[in-house]
């Protein structure tokens, strides 16, 4: 029987695949329905929105019902909806059909993150990256099945069939193992401070915004700027998100021992740098072989924004049986979908008013803000850390 470690990077690694397989075919399912990029950014809006809407719903599910159950469940759901995404035939469609596929993400991405903490906390060993890691190895691998469908003349819906069913497949072989099953007894909560009044978990919510806002944007829109501004063909555009991802996922692989060295806060605000910087590159510089250059460098840098960040959230929310962090993680994700919610129409409708290299350089900007934004976070959480320790002195 596949171990917890194996069997919950198995889950991120599927989540990846379904996100990239479709991610990849946005070319081809916007000129199925006919939409241009302001349109076609208030289609993505349903993807966004089926995530910020069910993102804290899932955190409750996980909670009551277990986090492998969670997970199973809309495993199922992501496979059922992906193919009804080649079926429709009008933007509304589209959207509405991205928002089934969207709700599903959220809640396989809630429940699998608290699945792997639930690991982490058993090795004690700081894994987050590494299971993030099968999420941009799932990435891969659904935009290469993407450029090798889009080059022999698959259909969208032949695709998005045969990609669903090679990962239920894994699913399944692997459902037993997944940590979090069923609770035996409700969960209570410690005496401690509502999720909500806790400045640190705001903070890096906000950090986890702009994150998505660059990784979202480098998903969502990195195939059609390549087609649309530098006139390259389907198939090889979807090489840049394949090229994203294959940064991502080497610098995740590599995370616990860089993370060791350089601290969370650190290698979150250097991790912004060079990801703004990439974007910036691609934007500016006319060049495909310097765009693909300035991805690989923006997944370099947006590595380990939610690993990290998920894993800070979860070690705020540790009780002391070592339990927890099921509702700051589940808040810090939902704000973090705004990400997603918010950069769809916001990057479609700055390329309708200018062009896709516009909204991308705003992209970028945003990118730099995760660096102040992760410099008050790091003060927020040692204020709250030291008002910790001394609680005791003064009972």
């Amino acid at each position: 029987m596949p171990t917890a470690r194996f069997a919950v990077f198995v889950v991120f690694l599927f989540n990846g695949a379904v996100f990239g397989t479709w991610a990849s075919r946005v070319p081809a399912l916007a000129a199925q329905v006919g939409a241009s990029e302001g349109v076609l950014g208030l289609a993505l809006l349903g993807s966004s929105l089926g995530l910020a809407v069910t993102a804290p719903f899932a955190a409750r599910a996980c909670a009551a019902f277990g986090a492998r159950n969670v997970i199973l469940a809309s495993s199922a759901l992501s496979v059922v909806v992906l193919p009804a995404l080649a079926l429709t035939g009008t933007p509304l469609a589209l959207g509405v059909t991205l928002f089934g596929l969207g709700a599903s993400i959220a809640a396989l991405d809630v429940s699998m993150n608290i699945a792997a903490v639930t690991v982490i906390r058993s090795l004690d060993r700081p894994l987050m990256s590494q299971f993030h890691a099968g999420f941009s190895v799932g990435g891969l691998i659904g935009s290469v099945g993407a450029a090798v469908a889009a080059s022999a003349g698959w259909t969208p819906l032949r695709h998005f069939l045969v990609a669903g069913v090679i990962g239920l497949l894994a699913v399944v072989a692997i459902a037993r193992s997944v940590p979090g099953g069923r609770p035996d007894t409700p969960v209570r909560d410690q005496v401690h401070r509502p999720v909500l009044r806790r400045p640190v978990l705001w903070l890096l919510a906000g950090v986890a915004l702009c994150s998505a806002i660059a990784e979202g944007a480098s998903a969502d829109w990195s195939a059609l700027f390549f087609v649309r501004e530098r006139g390259m063909s389907d198939a090889a555009a979807a090489g840049a998100y394949a090229g994203f991802s294959i940064a991502m996922a080497a610098a995740r692989l590599l995370g616990e021992p860089v993370q060791r060295k350089l601290g969370p806060y650190r290698l979150l605000g250097a991790g912004a740098v060079l990801a703004a910087g990439g974007l910036a590159l691609a934007v500016l510089v006319p060049s495909a072989a310097v765009g693909y250059a300035g991805f690989g460098l923006a997944g370099l840098g947006l590595a380990f924004g939610f690993p990290v960040i998920m894993d800070l959230a979860g070690d705020a929310g540790r009780r002391a049986d070592g339990t927890g962090g099921e509702r700051e993680i589940g808040l810090v994700t939902t704000v973090a979908y705004t990400g997603f919610l918010a950069g769809p129409p916001i990057v479609g409708g700055l390329a309708h008013a200018s062009s896709l290299t516009a909204s991308m350089g705003f992209v970028a900007v945003v990118t730099a803000l995760i660096v102040p934004a992760v410099y008050f976070t790091a003060r927020a959480r040692r204020r709250e850390l030291t008002r910790e320790a001394s609680a005791p002195a003064r009972l």
